[in-house]
């Protein structure tokens, strides 16, 4: 049984949706995370190693390096305070602390003050920083007084406050002792570099696929007819010899054509004139019923010829040049009326679509004399949609079973059992059609009418 391309394609995708086996769904959920074009997929490999890479340095960078200089340096700061301390313990008189205090702040940057009879100032409610949390743990190893430690958030400095029998010691020390610049400079070098190396491989990419995309547009173009200018070779080794061998294919279909639309040149001119000479013949013969049989078969062997030759001749030479599809219904429609037709005509928006006129109207032609053939009324109708135009050649005769249908565009095949050219033609009018169409890379297929007979759609892209 036969079926239309749109329905082949839905019936695979759905076969595909619904296939039985476990790893093919596991594999689609995976398919869809990915991106579809090769742009996305490309950079998504450049992307995937650099995360990882960035985010294993960082880690290691911050569990090894940031930690452990921030850990040296809070225990330098520490060890300062506990020299000063120790010292200051065999210092009997207020005179004697303060002088040590002045000398402490001359020699250190750290800023101690005493004040006797003080207390400890309450902790804030806040969790500690990193940074407090090391100087916490290096001055406990450090001193043995009760102490608290306050990163101010509105200077660049940090508080230490140590109850001493003598007073309230208070220590501000600058962040630069207990923190490193480098961090930074190493986290933004990182960033940067990235996004540098990011933005060349885009650069990179990009020019890279911009002749992958040039070559797809190219075959596209060819498929369906149309001209495919000549474009600058480059990109990739690979994609250069995927240009070179299209532009290759190319030129050998187009030799092709031209040599077989030479040989049917010849060829219809060598039958030609002796079907002349026998036709001239027969008239001179006079009248006889003998003869008049022999006339019949040249005749019909003259209308096989006829479409044999428009079978292989297909399209021509003809240019494709934007066209107004529904202008162009309008214009077979009123052809065929005036050849005594029955058609009724439903007319799409205006759709421009890059076609050769004479082979489209020549495709429809062809399926409206079809449907005339064996129905009383001819439908024909366009349908625009994102991809192209739908047209329907419809009409209310008995049909072609599902089965028969795709053999019907198989050429010399009749459906018609009778011998008789005037009703059953030669067997090529859909095959031409096919072939028109095929020719624009549109398709054609038919289809059960809405009116009760077949429906001939033919499809033309955009």
């Amino acid at each position: 049984m036969s079926s239309s391309p749109i329905e082949r394609e839905t019936r695979e995708a759905s076969l595909e949706r619904a296939g039985p086996a476990p790893e093919s769904a596991r594999r689609g959920w995976l398919k869809r995370l990915l991106p579809r074009t090769m742009f996305g997929r490309s950079l998504l490999i450049v992307v995937i190693p650099l995360v990882l890479v960035q985010a294993i340095t960082a880690w290691i960078f911050y569990a090894r390096h940031w930690s452990a200089i921030s850990w040296r340096l809070a225990n330098g700061v520490a060890a300062e305070i506990a020299l000063f301390l120790e010292g200051s313990q065999s210092l009997r008189s207020a005179g004697a602390r303060q002088e040590f205090l002045r000398e402490a702040r001359r020699l250190t940057q750290l800023r101690m003050t005493l004040e006797p009879g003080a207390a400890l100032s309450p902790l804030p409610p806040q969790s500690g920083s990193l940074l407090e949390r090391q100087l916490d743990v290096a001055l406990a190893q450090r001193i043995g007084f009760p102490f608290r430690v306050e990163e101010e958030s509105d200077s660049d400095r940090v508080l230490i406050e140590i109850a001493l029998p003598q007073g309230l010691l208070r220590v501000i020390a600058p962040i630069n002792l207990l923190y490193s610049s480098t961090t930074y400079i190493f986290i933004l070098w990182m960033v940067g570099s990235s996004l540098v190396f990011l933005a060349l491989a885009i650069w990179i990419l990009r020019n890279q696929l911009r002749a992958l995309r040039r070559l797809a547009a190219a075959a596209d173009s060819f498929g369906k007819g149309r001209p495919v200018p000549y474009f600058r070779i480059e990109g990739a080794l690979e994609i250069r010899r995927a240009a070179a061998a299209f532009m290759n294919m190319r030129a050998r279909i187009e030799r092709q054509i031209r040599q077989r639309t030479e040989m049917l040149a010849g060829v219809s001119h060598d039958l030609r004139t002796p079907l002349t000479r026998m036709k001239l013949a027969l008239e001179l013969a006079g009248k006889n019923g003998a003869l008049d049989e022999l006339k019949s078969d040249v005749a019909e062997m003259e209308h096989m010829i006829e479409g044999y030759l428009d079978f292989v001749r297909g399209e021509g030479g003809e240019a494709p040049v934007e066209t107004d599809i529904a202008l162009l219904l309008e214009e077979v429609a009123a052809a065929m009326r005036r050849e005594g037709t029955p058609l009724s005509l439903s007319l799409p928006g205006e759709t421009l679509i890059p076609v050769r006129p004479n082979a489209i109207r020549r495709c429809l032609g062809n399926l409206i004399g079809n449907a005339r053939r064996h129905g009383s009324h001819v439908w024909l109708s366009g349908i625009a949609s994102p991809s192209g135009v739908d047209i329907l050649v419809e009409d209310d005769g008995p049909g072609i079973a599902r089965e028969e249908r795709e053999r019907a565009f198989q050429p010399f095949i009749r459906l018609d059992r009778s011998r008789n050219p005037s009703t059953g033609g030669v067997g090529l009018g859909l095959s031409i059609a096919r072939d028109l169409a095929r020719s624009h890379g549109g398709e054609v297929w038919l289809e059960d009418s809405t009116h009760g007979g077949l429906c001939a759609r033919l499809h033309l892209p955009r």
